[in-house]
Protein backbone atom coordinates (compact mmCIF):
# COMPACT_ATOMS: atom_id res chain seq x y z
CA UNK A 1 0.00 0.00 0.00
CA UNK A 2 1.18 3.53 -0.78
CA UNK A 3 1.89 5.71 2.27
CA UNK A 4 0.66 9.32 1.99
CA UNK A 5 1.76 10.38 5.49
CA UNK A 6 4.90 12.07 4.19
CA UNK A 7 2.87 14.00 1.61
CA UNK A 8 0.33 14.97 4.29
CA UNK A 9 3.15 16.38 6.45
CA UNK A 10 4.50 18.42 3.54
CA UNK A 11 1.02 19.77 2.79
CA UNK A 12 0.49 20.67 6.45
CA UNK A 13 3.76 22.63 6.32
CA UNK A 14 2.41 24.54 3.31
CA UNK A 15 -0.80 25.31 5.21
CA UNK A 16 1.14 26.48 8.27
CA UNK A 17 3.32 28.75 6.09
CA UNK A 18 0.19 30.09 4.42
CA UNK A 19 -1.44 30.85 7.79
CA UNK A 20 1.70 32.72 8.86
CA UNK A 21 1.55 34.76 5.64
CA UNK A 22 -2.12 35.54 6.26
CA UNK A 23 -1.28 36.84 9.74
CA UNK A 24 0.94 39.46 8.11
CA UNK A 25 -1.89 40.71 5.90
CA UNK A 26 -3.28 43.90 7.32
CA UNK A 27 -6.92 43.97 8.35
CA UNK A 28 -8.06 47.17 10.03
CA UNK A 29 -6.78 46.46 13.51
CA UNK A 30 -3.29 46.83 14.87
CA UNK A 31 -1.51 43.51 15.30
CA UNK A 32 2.20 42.99 16.10
CA UNK A 33 2.51 40.40 13.29
CA UNK A 34 1.88 43.19 10.77
CA UNK A 35 5.52 44.19 11.21
CA UNK A 36 6.96 40.66 11.25
CA UNK A 37 8.20 40.84 7.65
CA UNK A 38 10.18 44.05 8.18
CA UNK A 39 13.95 44.00 8.62
CA UNK A 40 15.87 46.97 9.99
CA UNK A 41 19.53 47.68 9.32
CA UNK A 42 21.18 47.67 12.74
CA UNK A 43 24.77 46.91 13.71
CA UNK A 44 25.71 46.74 10.02
CA UNK A 45 23.25 43.99 9.04
CA UNK A 46 19.54 43.53 8.41
CA UNK A 47 17.66 41.98 11.31
CA UNK A 48 13.97 41.15 11.81
CA UNK A 49 12.15 43.76 13.86
CA UNK A 50 11.23 41.29 16.59
CA UNK A 51 14.97 40.72 17.25
CA UNK A 52 15.76 44.38 17.79
CA UNK A 53 12.57 45.65 19.42
CA UNK A 54 9.48 44.70 21.37
CA UNK A 55 6.28 45.18 19.35
CA UNK A 56 2.92 45.56 21.10
CA UNK A 57 -0.57 46.67 20.12
CA UNK A 58 -1.52 49.52 22.45
CA UNK A 59 -5.07 49.51 21.08
CA UNK A 60 -6.91 48.66 17.85
CA UNK A 61 -5.31 51.56 15.97
CA UNK A 62 -1.80 51.84 17.42
CA UNK A 63 1.33 49.71 17.49
CA UNK A 64 4.13 50.57 19.90
CA UNK A 65 7.67 49.51 19.00
CA UNK A 66 10.18 49.68 21.87
CA UNK A 67 13.77 49.17 20.66
CA UNK A 68 16.08 47.13 22.88
CA UNK A 69 18.82 49.63 22.05
CA UNK A 70 17.51 53.25 21.79
CA UNK A 71 20.31 54.12 19.32
CA UNK A 72 18.51 51.98 16.70
CA UNK A 73 15.27 53.95 16.89
CA UNK A 74 15.84 55.86 13.63
CA UNK A 75 16.81 52.74 11.64
CA UNK A 76 13.70 50.91 12.87
CA UNK A 77 11.40 53.84 12.05
CA UNK A 78 12.94 54.12 8.57
CA UNK A 79 12.48 50.38 7.95
CA UNK A 80 8.78 50.59 8.86
CA UNK A 81 8.32 53.69 6.71
CA UNK A 82 10.14 52.05 3.76
CA UNK A 83 7.68 49.13 3.52
CA UNK A 84 5.22 50.64 1.05
CA UNK A 85 2.87 47.64 1.11
CA UNK A 86 1.83 48.54 4.67
CA UNK A 87 1.56 52.28 4.10
CA UNK A 88 2.45 53.17 7.69
CA UNK A 89 4.01 56.38 9.00
CA UNK A 90 5.75 55.83 12.35
CA UNK A 91 6.57 58.61 14.81
CA UNK A 92 9.23 58.36 17.53
CA UNK A 93 9.80 60.31 20.72
CA UNK A 94 13.36 59.12 21.33
CA UNK A 95 12.35 56.11 23.45
CA UNK A 96 9.51 54.38 21.59
CA UNK A 97 8.09 54.37 18.09
CA UNK A 98 4.35 54.82 17.74
CA UNK A 99 2.84 53.43 14.55
CA UNK A 100 -0.74 54.62 13.99
CA UNK A 101 -2.81 52.26 11.85
CA UNK A 102 -5.00 54.35 9.56
CA UNK A 103 -8.53 53.23 8.77
CA UNK A 104 -8.78 51.34 5.51
CA UNK A 105 -10.71 52.72 2.57
CA UNK A 106 -12.91 50.40 0.51
CA UNK A 107 -10.43 50.63 -2.37
CA UNK A 108 -7.48 49.76 -0.11
CA UNK A 109 -9.41 46.80 1.36
CA UNK A 110 -10.01 45.40 -2.13
CA UNK A 111 -6.32 45.87 -2.98
CA UNK A 112 -5.30 43.99 0.19
CA UNK A 113 -7.66 41.11 -0.67
CA UNK A 114 -6.17 41.02 -4.18
CA UNK A 115 -2.64 40.85 -2.75
CA UNK A 116 -3.71 38.11 -0.34
CA UNK A 117 -5.15 36.11 -3.24
CA UNK A 118 -1.64 35.99 -4.73
CA UNK A 119 -0.53 34.22 -1.54
CA UNK A 120 -3.41 31.78 -2.00
CA UNK A 121 -2.16 30.95 -5.47
CA UNK A 122 1.38 30.43 -4.18
CA UNK A 123 0.10 27.99 -1.55
CA UNK A 124 -1.94 26.09 -4.13
CA UNK A 125 1.05 25.86 -6.46
CA UNK A 126 3.10 24.40 -3.60
CA UNK A 127 0.34 21.84 -2.95
CA UNK A 128 0.20 20.92 -6.64
CA UNK A 129 3.97 20.43 -6.69
CA UNK A 130 3.73 18.03 -3.75
CA UNK A 131 0.91 16.20 -5.55
CA UNK A 132 3.00 15.88 -8.73
CA UNK A 133 5.98 14.52 -6.82
CA UNK A 134 3.75 11.95 -5.13
CA UNK A 135 2.20 10.94 -8.46
CA UNK A 136 5.64 10.45 -10.00
CA UNK A 137 6.62 8.27 -7.05
CA UNK A 138 3.51 6.13 -7.62
CA UNK A 139 4.17 5.81 -11.35
CA UNK A 140 7.76 4.59 -10.92
CA UNK A 141 6.97 2.20 -8.06
CA UNK A 142 7.45 -1.20 -9.69
CA UNK A 143 6.29 -3.35 -6.76
CA UNK A 144 2.73 -1.93 -6.95
CA UNK A 145 -0.05 -3.42 -9.05
CA UNK A 146 -2.16 -1.18 -11.31
CA UNK A 147 -5.12 -1.33 -8.88
CA UNK A 148 -2.95 -0.17 -5.99
CA UNK A 149 -1.48 2.61 -8.14
CA UNK A 150 -4.98 3.84 -9.06
CA UNK A 151 -6.02 3.82 -5.38
CA UNK A 152 -2.85 5.67 -4.40
CA UNK A 153 -3.45 8.33 -7.07
CA UNK A 154 -7.01 8.77 -5.80
CA UNK A 155 -5.69 9.15 -2.23
CA UNK A 156 -3.24 11.79 -3.41
CA UNK A 157 -5.99 13.66 -5.25
CA UNK A 158 -8.27 13.55 -2.20
CA UNK A 159 -5.43 14.79 0.00
CA UNK A 160 -4.69 17.65 -2.38
CA UNK A 161 -8.37 18.62 -2.51
CA UNK A 162 -8.60 18.54 1.29
CA UNK A 163 -5.66 20.93 1.66
CA UNK A 164 -6.82 23.19 -1.19
CA UNK A 165 -10.13 23.49 0.67
CA UNK A 166 -8.23 24.47 3.84
CA UNK A 167 -6.41 27.21 1.94
CA UNK A 168 -9.71 28.47 0.49
CA UNK A 169 -11.39 28.46 3.91
CA UNK A 170 -8.50 30.37 5.49
CA UNK A 171 -8.55 32.93 2.68
CA UNK A 172 -12.34 33.32 2.86
CA UNK A 173 -12.12 34.02 6.59
CA UNK A 174 -9.30 36.51 6.11
CA UNK A 175 -10.98 38.34 3.21
CA UNK A 176 -14.22 38.68 5.22
CA UNK A 177 -12.17 40.07 8.10
CA UNK A 178 -10.49 42.57 5.75
CA UNK A 179 -13.72 43.69 4.08
CA UNK A 180 -15.59 44.11 7.39
CA UNK A 181 -15.93 47.77 8.31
Amino acid sequence: MFDTNEDRKKMEEVINRFKEEMKKVRTGRAHPDMLSGIKAEVYGQYMPLNQVANITAADATLLVVTPFDPSNIQAIANAIRADQSLGLNPADDGRVIRVPIPALTEERRKEIVKNASAKVENAKVALRNIREDARKAVKIAEEMSEDVKKRAEKEIEDLTKEFNDKVDAEFKTKSEEIMKL
